[in-house]
């Protein structure tokens, strides 16, 4: 039976690539290095999905995508669709929420002319991010550094903004490289070929621009003496790293040499789920340190209310997940909410406990770094 959603993201990539060329060919024909650009598209045409499509030539569906992806006025389409609510939701966003929407795609690999999650080159990330807030930006660096606001400095720059680098491929007039600012001197962004999706210094970049809608002026009014939130700052603080009992740690280690995850990582997942309780148990029947459900534990052959064999089955979920995702993000999603919601959605699930899940998380190894 043919896996409809392999052809789909097949026909994504080579859509992704089309639409990249003509920016690729005038940045190499600065220096004549056309070669790295005809390899990368050669090899997302005579990629294949998992499952074969159907009978018809790649060049037949090349041909086909071109056209539906271009249109008459032969411009690329804006990014992802996202959903009404989300759209009307726009002007309230904050920068809270394009961190925590990009670091849902921690780990996903740098693809040349990637727009998707499976793969996404700088100003395709930075495009997906925003689209799936409601906010539709241009596809090339070059063309995201005209629009907003400008912002004259990094002392100035806040959460949520774009950070525009001349790279190796561009200059001050017509960056090469963007990502998005977290803050803190730090920056999200989709690097280069053989690296992933990933928090980085910021370094100094040659624009800034500020895409986010100005908050309306509210009113505070939070409890007696408190403090209101900051612009863009989350309504709960981001939890940081607490180092796990010193009983704990050798397991920790132990199950992160035999299943090759970092024991950072079983411990801030430790520290989520159960704050390092062995003895935890969740309303909905969740178990020990690392909540394991009973049926997933059998499954593991792992008592979940035995610390070291709780963290070993916690070690090998993680591992199986990050070897079928490629990516922290979903991994975690699936640890949380199950693969099957994973699959459902096509990435993190739209659970607040999930997102929240993975957020907290993620900014914990942030914290460990």
């Amino acid at each position: 039976m043919t896996d409809l959603s392999a052809i789909q993201g097949w026909i994504a990539n080579v859509q992704s690539t089309l639409s990249g060329l003509p920016a690729a060919f005038a940045q190499a024909a600065r220096s004549g290095d056309f070669a790295a650009v005809l390899a990368e598209a050669q090899s997302a045409l005579a990629s294949q999905p998992a499952t074969a499509p159907p009978a018809a030539s790649p060049a037949g569906l090349v041909a086909s995508s071109a056209l539906s992806a271009t249109g008459h006025s032969g411009q690329s389409q804006p990014g992802p669709p996202t959903s009404a609510a989300t759209r009307a939701a726009a002007g309230g966003l904050t920068a809270a929420q394009v961190v925590s929407t990009a670091e849902q795609y921690l780990g996903v690999p740098y693809l040349w002319g990637g727009t998707t999650p499976q793969g996404f080159d700088c100003s395709g990330f930075v495009q997906y991010v925003y689209a799936e807030l409601g906010i539709s930006l241009p596809r090339t660096s070059e063309e995201q550094a005209t629009v907003g606001t400008p912002v004259p400095s990094l002392a100035q720059a806040r959460p949520g903004d774009l950070v525009f680098f001349a790279g190796s491929d561009g200059t001050p007039s017509a960056p090469g490289h963007v990502g998005i600012y977290l803050g803190d001197g730090e920056m999200i962004d989709a690097p280069q070929t053989g690296e992933t999706v990933s928090i980085q210094p910021v370094g100094v970049p040659v624009e800034i621009r500020r895409v986010l809608p100005t908050p309306p002026a509210t009113t505070w009014t939070g409890q007696a003496g408190s403090s209101p939130p900051s612009p863009g700052a989350p309504s709960q603080p981001s939890p940081s790293a607490t180092p796990p009992p010193p009983s704990l740690v050798p397991l920790f280690d132990s199950a992160a040499r035999r299943y090759g995850v970092p024991a950072r990582l079983l411990e801030a997942v430790a520290q989520v789920e159960s704050g390092y309780s062995t003895t935890e148990v969740s309303p909905v029947g969740a178990l020990g340190l690392m909540q394991l459900m009973p049926k997933t534990a059998a499954g593991l052959g792992v008592d979940p209310l035995d610390p070291a064999q709780a963290i070993d089955g916690a070690a090998e979920l993680l591992s199986r997940y990050l070897a079928q995702y490629g990516s922290l993000a979903l991994a975690l999603a699936a640890y949380n909410a199950g693969p099957a919601a994973v699959a459902a959605y096509g990435g993190v699930p739209p659970y607040p406990e999930t997102q929240s899940y993975v957020q907290q998380v993620t900014s914990i190894l942030r914290g460990a770094a």
